[in-house]
């Protein structure tokens, strides 16, 4: 899965070098961003380190080349010469002191500042409230402190003030970030999406950076409000590990909200949000029966269910042994028993020019019975009990 991440990261990289090259740097540069991106994605994922190596030394060249792009563009100027080769192309910097990066500046706050800027959404991630199924006290919370403040600002007088930060917990793959691409595609506002790679900062203790240190210790005031007219800001954070939280950050969030398995309902709902418009003769009592069926699935469990089902339309295509010709000049798989079947395979079709004439069937009750005979829920008891204790101490139900 994770060699997608890298075949992104470097069709973006190739765009950008032909837009660097050609001298278009204000394109280059959110190209680069994009291509940092999913490099850094792909890095967590990779186990060979001398592929990881390599992969690093790059996304250093073009971290680099994309500051030197920004740094001009900021300036108003042309964009850095890129001497034939935009991806390390380097610009003069004046000699850094002692412990600092070039221009005079912390090599940490270096990265920080880029950091920052690849976490700016530009592009909203298209996920409304209603592809989120269940957790209607969370939305209902998230949208008293989006989208009612910007909407109805009158509604927010005297000491009512909308929430201004959020903890989103829970078991892997119950929605939580869904939650918050939710909540960035319905306000219409500047979304920072920030890892805990994105700062190089520890907010679960351990070793810390002097920069790291600062950093923290900025968030926590910024947090608390001190000194700082920060009505306008949403902190939104999503973690799986709440209980491992650094008590000063957990007490800084007002809302704290349990994002728990969905409950049957809401799978029922998930299975139609992800078959979406593919062809398929599933009634409701099928959709209920599947929702009943998978009792303890996480969100994520479900997705992985029907991208797998998807599937089996196509696998039942490349096996078929006989197609029936359809009114409108389409090849349809069928029994051989069918009338007007004919005994061809889709190698054969495919061989007679007839490709783009040939469709999978649509996808039907059976091909759920058969996926889901194989496939088991991510998310054990044990892992439910932790999160439901910290509930009890901590939290509220989603």
């Amino acid at each position: 899965m994770y060699s997608n991440f890298k075949e992104q990261a470097i069709e973006y990289v190739k765009q950008a070098v032909h837009e660097d090259n050609a001298g278009n740097y204000a394109k280059a540069f959110p190209l680069y961003m994009n291509a940092l991106e999913y490099f850094k994605t792909h890095l967590k994922y990779e186990k060979n380190p001398k592929i990881k190596e390599a992969i690093t030394q790059k996304f250093t060249e073009y971290l680099r080349r994309a500051e030197e792009i920004r740094a001009v563009l900021d300036d108003g100027g042309p964009g850095p010469a890129s001497n034939g080769d935009a991806a390390v192309a380097t610009k003069p910097k004046t000699k850094p002191k002692d412990g600092e990066g070039g221009d005079g500046e912390d090599p940490e706050q270096t990265k920080l500042r880029a950091g920052l800027n690849s976490a700016i959404i530009r592009e909203k991630p298209d996920v409304k409230w209603n592809d989120v199924a269940g957790l209607e006290s969370a939305k209902q919370a998230l949208q008293e402190a989006v989208i009612l403040p910007v909407k109805f600002p009158q509604f927010f007088t005297g000491k009512r003030r909308p929430w201004r930060a959020f903890l989103l917990y829970g078991p892997p793959g119950t929605g939580k970030s869904y939650l918050a691409k939710a909540v960035a595609t319905e306000a219409d506002s500047t979304f920072f999406s920030a890892t805990h790679s994105t700062f190089y900062l520890d907010i679960f203790g351990g070793n810390e950076s002097e920069a790291s240190r600062r950093i923290k210790t900025e968030l926590l005031v910024q947090m608390q409000g001190v000194g700082h007219n920060d009505q306008k800001v949403l902190v939104l954070a999503a973690t799986n590990t709440p209980y491992a939280l650094d008590q000063a950050i957990r007490r800084r969030f007002d809302k704290r909200i349990y994002i728990p398995l969905p409950d049957a309902k809401a799978r029922q709902h998930m299975f139609k949000v992800h078959l979406g418009d593919t062809p398929h003769n599933l009634t409701e009592a099928d959709f209920e029966s599947l929702a009943r069926r998978t009792d303890g699935f996480s969100g994520s469990d479900v997705s992985v269910c029907v991208k797998d089902v998807l599937f089996e339309p196509v696998r039942k295509t490349q096996d078929a042994m006989f197609f029936i010709k359809t009114p409108d000049g389409m090849w349809v798989p069928c029994g051989p028993k069918q009338q007007g079947a004919v005994q061809i395979t889709m190698q054969k079709l495919a061989a007679k020019g007839l490709a783009s004439k040939i469709l999978p069937p649509p996808i039907t009750r059976t091909d759920f019975d058969k996926v889901l005979a194989r496939q088991r829920p991510t998310v054990s008891k044990s892992d439910l009990e932790i999160h439901e204790k910290f509930t009890k101490e901590f939290g509220e139900e989603g």
